[in-house]
Order: C-alpha cells, then sequence, then structure tokens
C-alpha cells in the first residue's frame, strides 16, 4: 500500500512528491508528463525565485529531473476515480486499482467545461473510460469524444465490440484509428436522452447512440471522489491543503487563484509536509 497516492505531476504534484519522498514515505505520482499543460507553452516565466528567464518547458524539465534523480516513482494514466474505504483509499487509474493511505489531488486548473447532459447522465450513458465501461455496450452503438490521442485507444477497443462507433477527435492529429470507425467533424452540443442516454446532438445534426464515452486529459475533480467540496470550480481547502475527506489534500491551480507557479509549489510541499504529519498520527493512534 502507498502512503501517499499523487494525482498530477506538474509543478504542485511534483513539489509534494519530493518532499514526500524526502520524508520517506511510500510515493507514486499518477498522471502524464504535463506537456500539455499552460506552463509548457510559456515563452518565458520571469517571477520564479532562482530561475530567471526560463521557458516553460525548461521550468517543467527542471522540476521532473529533480524528481526523477530523488526516485520518485511516476505511473502514467489518468486516475477515474477515488474510493474511501474506511482508514484507505483506492484509485481506479484506467482500470488498474492501487491503494494509498492518503491522497493529494494535484490536477492543475479545472475545466469544467461540461456538454449538456454530460452531468445529467453520467453513469446512464456517459462514461469517462471506454476501457472501463465498454463491455456494457457490446453489440450497441457508441460516440467516443476525445480530446487526448489516448483517446484512440478506447475508440479501437470500442470498434471491436460494439456494433457502430462514432469517433469526435478534439485534438489536432489522428494517428491510429480503425477505418471500420467514423470520424465526425463539429462540436457536441447536448446528449439526448429520458431516463438512460439515446442521442447526442453535434452542430445540428442528432445522432442515434447508446453511450457517450468522453476521453478527457483529467476527470473533473467533482468526479474523482463523490462528495468532494468545491467552492465554485475550485477544490475548497484550509492553510493545511486538507479537503473535506481525511487524509486528502488538494495542492495548485486546483484549489483556485492565483495561478502561479510559486503558488502550485509552495501548496505542494505544505500538502506534502501536513500529509505525513497526518500518517503519523495514524501510526500513533494505531500503537
Amino acid at each position: 500500500m502507498l502512503d501517499i497516492a499523487i494525482i498530477g505531476a506538474g509543478p504542485a504534484g511534483l513539489s509534494a512528491a519530493i518532499n514526500g519522498v524526502i520524508r520517506n514515505k511510500k510515493v507514486i505520482v499518477f498522471g502524464r508528463e504535463p506537456k500539455s499543460s499552460y506552463l509548457y507553452k510559456a515563452e518565458k516565466v520571469d517571477n520564479y525565485l532562482g530561475m530567471p528567464n526560463i521557458s516553460g518547458p525548461k521550468m517543467i524539465e527542471e522540476f521532473l529531473n529533480h524528481a526523477k534523480k530523488l526516485g520518485v516513482e511516476f505511473h502514467e494514466g489518468r486516475t477515474l476515480e477515488v474510493f474511501p474505504m474506511g482508514n484507505y483509499y483506492t484509485l481506479n487509474v484506467e482500470n488498474e486499482f492501487f491503494e494509498a493511505k492518503t491522497v493529494i489531488i494535484a490536477t492543475g486548473i479545472p475545466k469544467a467545461n461540461y456538454i449538456p447532459g454530460e452531468k445529467e447522465f453520467l453513469g446512464k450513458g456517459v462514461s469517462y473510460c471506454g476501457t472501463c465501461d465498454g463491455p456494457l455496450y457490446r453489440g450497441k452503438t457508441t460516440m467516443v469524444i476525445g480530446e487526448i490521442e489516448e483517446a484512440e485507444e478506447d475508440v479501437n477497443f470500442l470498434q471491436e465490440i460494439c456494433d457502430k462507433v462514432y469517433f469526435l477527435p478534439t485534438y489536432k492529429e489522428i494517428k491510429h484509428v480503425s477505418p471500420k470507425v467514423e470520424i465526425l467533424k463539429g462540436k457536441p452540443k447536448e446528449i439526448l436522452g429520458d431516463n438512460f442516454v439515446s442521442g447526442i446532438r453535434i452542430d445540428d445534426k442528432e445522432l442515434k447512440v447508446d453511450g457517450v464515452f468522453l476521453i478527457k486529459e483529467t476527470v473533473p475533480v467533482t468526479q474523482l471522489i463523490k462528495g468532494l467540496e468545491m467552492e465554485g470550480k475550485t477544490i475548497k481547502v484550509n492553510r493545511r491543503q486538507e479537503t473535506n475527506f481525511p487524509g486528502v489534500f488538494a495542492a495548485g491551480d486546483c484549489t483556485g487563484r492565483p495561478f502561479q507557479v510559486t503558488k502550485a509549489v509552495g501548496e505542494g510541499a505544505v500538502a506534502a509536509l501536513e500529509t505525513v504529519s497526518y500518517l503519523h498520527k495514524m501510526d500513533i493512534e494505531k500503537k
């Protein structure tokens, strides 16, 4: 079992990871290398102490190298859900399951742009993982909306078991999609249905589908842990970076403004140190 599971490999997550490892805790960072982050796209960062006039990609490279030199372990994949299990948590990382005593959420700027009907039909025809929930739609018609290249894996899997698969990619270049998949262009406007999904509207066209799979870069934080307390679109935390779940902390842009690297790194360090204190209290209580 892990001592600390960190969701997100940006500045906050990496800062938390190195502080956890330095305190001799078993830590894994779950996420992708942050090449799609806003920081990676920055031409120059000039307000981070000790790193004047550095580019965003170079800064991320330095952060990653630091973490790897200290032995931080990484696991690439999207965390789909975190389940409270009493005094520990289980993470579903694209159908691989990990147990952790504590969790630090560091998923970056919240992207809470929902398609109308997405939240209403979640679990009723809407899913964030094709390989997880695809078998429920064997022989049926499905739609995949993909923000990231990894969506192609879900599309190709669904094509093997579904009667018909539509694919609407929102990223630039399609690489490996089965020719049996129908690729669409346009903007998803609404997911349709009564009790369950029955269709989707793309621009002014309606398609009949039994399921809609939304393959996002990160799962909305409101879906990571059911009941996580929010302030608007961001996670509510106190000065110790604690959420309303015991043993679950949050750090960085997902906790709100200011969206600055210095703030993310600082909150990541605080979250890790408070997590270590929480773990020590757990150990004392057991004795």
